[in-house]
């Protein structure tokens, strides 16, 4: 398993900064200074671990994308709920 370290400005809808880890200690630890170096701002940290990036962007493709295609993607379900 990879892990990866996601720092994701929740205000902009933007991912920061991603970084791959094999070693979850370290992981962890990268976890917790960014933390520390984004505290009180609207800034989300976390490691999440999967077999490849390409099984993230499946799980977790929310990081991933940019505003504009998360309103376009929730827009496309609504459509597709309603039909």
């Amino acid at each position: 398993m990879t892990n990866f370290l996601l720092v994701y400005d929740r205000s902009r809808g933007e991912l920061l900064r991603e970084t791959e880890f094999d070693n979850t200690r370290e992981a962890m630890r990268a976890r917790f200074a960014a933390e520390d170096a984004y505290q009180g701002q609207n800034i989300e940290v976390v490691v999440l671990s999967a077999q490849s990036r390409d099984d993230l962007l499946q799980t977790h493709g929310r990081y991933f994308l940019s505003m504009n295609q998360l309103i376009e993607r929730f827009s496309a379900s609504v459509r597709t709920a309603a039909a």
